[in-house]
C-alpha cells in the first residue's frame, strides 16, 4: 500500500519528480567525474612514465614526484651515470610547463628510443630538424594536426614531424637541444631516467644510489608511479572533497525543496491519512521511502551520465583530461547522496507529522 502511494505521488508531479532526480543525478556525477579524472589523469601518467621501459628515476635536489620545474641539474650528470656499472643505458629530459598540467619534453631522441625499445609512428616520423616536434595520438586528436603542420609552443613556432602512439613518456617532444636554448636553460635538464642490466635489482641500486648522490631524488620507477595516485596527492584529495561537499549541500538543498513542497501539497493527503488512523510512523516511512526512491533513481541517473562526460572528454580534450570508471567510488556517491537526501527530508517530515489532522482536511 505504501509502495503503490509512493509511486502514484512521484508519476503525479513528473516535473517535480524530474527535477529532484535530475539534481542528485548531477550530484552524484560531479562526483563521479572528478574521481574519475583525478585518477585517470594520473594512472596515464603513471602508464607513460612506464613506457619508458627504465628502472630508476633521478632529479635533482629539492624537488619532488610532482614537481615541473623546467631544468634543475646538469646535463653533463647523464654521462657520469650512464658510465656506472650495472647501468646499461641513461638518458636525460627537460620539462618545460606550458599551461595547467601540459607540458613539453625535451629528449634526445636515439636514446630514448632506444630505452623504450621503440617509438610507433602513426603518421610521419622522428625529428627532422631542431624546430620539429613530435606528439602521441591524443594530442593529435585533440588539436586535430598532421604532420607538416606548424603549431606554437612556449613562443616558439615547432613543425610536426610525426605522430606516435600513445604511452611513452609525454604527449609532446620535442629536441632537447632546441628546448634549452628558447627557454634559456643550455646545458641543464629535468631529471634521468636509467635503464639497469638487471631490473630485478632495481631496489638495491636505488639504494645505492641515493647515498652515492646525497640529496637528489632517486626513485625506482614503481616508487615513482605510486607516487602519481591521489592519495599521494594531498592537495587533490583536498580538492575532491571540498567539491563533494559543495556537490552534497547542492543536492541537500533540491531535496529539501522538493520535499518541503511536496508535504505543502499533500497537506489534505496526510489530513486524510492522519484521519483514517495513519501515525507518525506511517508518514514518516512514507516520506523517507520516497525521498530513497528519488536518491535511487538519482544515482543511477548520475552513474549513466558519467558515461556521457568520459565519452565527452574522450572525444574533445583526450590529451588533457583522462576519466577512469572508479567503480569502488560508485557505492560511496550512493551513500552520500541518499544521505544528503534523508537529512533534507527531516524537516519537512517533521512539519508533516506535527500537522493536525482536522486543520489538514480543512487546507485546500
Amino acid at each position: 500500500m505504501v509502495n503503490k502511494l509512493i509511486f502514484a505521488n512521484l508519476a503525479h508531479r513528473p516535473l517535480r519528480t524530474f527535477l529532484s532526480v535530475l539534481a542528485i543525478g548531477v550530484e552524484v556525477t560531479m562526483i563521479l567525474t572528478l574521481v574519475g579524472v583525478s585518477y585517470g589523469t594520473l594512472d596515464a601518467s603513471a602508464r607513460r612514465a612506464r613506457g619508458i621501459g627504465a628502472d630508476i628515476f633521478v632529479r635533482p635536489p629539492g624537488t619532488s614526484v610532482m614537481s615541473l620545474s623546467s631544468a634543475g641539474m646538469s646535463e653533463k650528470t647523464t654521462p657520469i651515470l650512464a658510465a656506472r656499472p650495472g647501468v646499461a643505458l641513461a638518458t636525460g629530459t627537460m620539462v618545460q610547463g606550458i599551461g595547467g598540467f601540459d607540458t613539453i619534453q625535451g629528449v634526445d631522441f636515439p636514446a630514448i628510443n632506444q630505452m623504450a625499445g621503440g617509438f610507433k609512428f602513426l603518421e610521419g616520423g622522428p625529428f627532422q630538424g631542431d624546430d620539429d616536434v613530435m606528439v602521441d595520438q591524443y594530442y593529435a586528436k585533440q588539436k586535430k594536426i598532421h604532420p607538416g603542420d606548424h603549431i606554437t609552443l612556449a613562443n616558439h613556432d615547432w613543425r610536426l614531424s610525426g605522430v606516435y602512439e600513445g604511452g611513452k613518456l609525454a604527449r609532446i617532444l620535442v629536441p632537447m637541444a632546441t628546448l634549452q636554448r628558447i627557454t634559456g636553460n643550455e646545458g641543464k635538464i629535468s631529471a634521468i631516467y636509467l635503464k639497469l642490466d638487471n631490473p630485478e635489482q632495481a631496489d638495491a641500486y636505488a639504494t645505492k644510489l641515493r647515498s652515492d648522490l646525497p640529496g637528489y631524488q632517486i626513485y625506482t620507477i614503481e616508487e615513482f608511479t605510486a607516487g602519481l595516485s591521489v592519495n599521494s596527492v594531498t592537495m587533490l584529495k583536498d580538492f575532491i572533497y571540498v567539491v563533494i561537499g559543495i556537490a552534497s549541500i547542492v543536492g541537500f538543498i533540491v531535496v529539501f525543496m522538493a520535499m518541503y513542497t511536496a508535504v505543502l501539497e499533500r497537506t489534505r493527503e496526510i489530513g486524510i491519512l492522519k484521519a483514517v488512523g495513519a501515525g507518525t510512523g506511517y508518514i514518516l516511512n512514507m516520506l523517507f521511502r520516497e525521498t530513497i526512491m528519488l536518491a535511487l533513481i538519482g544515482t543511477t541517473f548520475g552513474i549513466l551520465m558519467t558515461y556521457g562526460t568520459q565519452w565527452l572528454m574522450s572525444h574533445a580534450v583526450p590529451a588533457s583530461l583522462v576519466q577512469e570508471t572508479v567503480y569502488q567510488w560508485w557505492w560511496r556517491a550512493a551513500l552520500i547522496a541518499i544521505t544528503g537526501a534523508l537529512v533534507g527530508t527531516i524537516v519537512p517530515a517533521a512539519r508533516a507529522v506535527k500537522q493536525d489532522a482536522t486543520e489538514a482536511l480543512s487546507y485546500e
